[in-house]
Order: C-alpha cells, then sequence, then structure tokens
C-alpha cells in the first residue's frame, strides 16, 4: 500500500506558500492563527516550517508584517500581503486552475 504522507509530502511543501499567501490574504493573522487553521488540513505544519517560509516571503516583498501588543503576552507579529504579494496569489491561482483544467482533460483523453 502507498503511504500517502511520504507519496505527497514534496506536493504539499510545494503548496505551502500557496495556501499560506491565501490565508494571509483573508486578514491580518498571527503564527498561532495559521498553525490553527492548518492544523486539521493535509497542510498541517509546525513553527520550524512555517517561520522559515514566512521570513523568505518577507524577503521576497510577498508579506508584511507589524507588532501589536497582546492581552496575553508579549507582542505579536501580525502578517499581511503587500501588493507584490497579492499579485503573485494572482499568478498562482491562475497556473492553479491551469493545472486543473489540464489535469481534467488528461483523463477525457
Amino acid at each position: 500500500m502507498i503511504n500517502t504522507n511520504e507519496k505527497f509530502n514534496s506536493i504539499r511543501t510545494g503548496l505551502l506558500e500557496f495556501v499560506l499567501l491565501t490565508i494571509v490574504s483573508v486578514r491580518q493573522v498571527y503564527v498561532a492563527d495559521i498553525l490553527k487553521q492548518l492544523s486539521s488540513t493535509e497542510f498541517a505544519t509546525q513553527e520550524g516550517t512555517l517561520y522559515p517560509l514566512l521570513s523568505r516571503l518577507r524577503r521576497e516583498g510577498l508579506v508584511e508584517y507589524e507588532w501589536k501588543e497582546s492581552d496575553s503576552g508579549p507582542p505579536r507579529k501580525y502578517y499581511r500581503l503587500t501588493d507584490k504579494g497579492k499579485d503573485q496569489l494572482k499568478v498562482l491561482q491562475t497556473y492553479w486552475k491551469e493545472i486543473n483544467k489540464t489535469i481534467e482533460e488528461l483523463k477525457i483523453k
């Protein structure tokens, strides 16, 4: 039997940027919020994976963050998409639609 965790891990990893940009596009979010959203999905991950990805996205100018005070501890970084990030998300959404279209067309042939 195929171990889907191992078989599809590279696909999930590749899609994590797309998923993350999608989450951050909805509203400003704190890392714990992102982890909670992902926890019940195929994209469940850990801080050790998320922080480096968010750092890369910030260096690429796709996300930015703002420090906000917290009622329950130290200030937190809240992430949001930049205009460049919104453009990148649109590109990824278009590409995703094309991939799905191609797969559907291959089923017909």
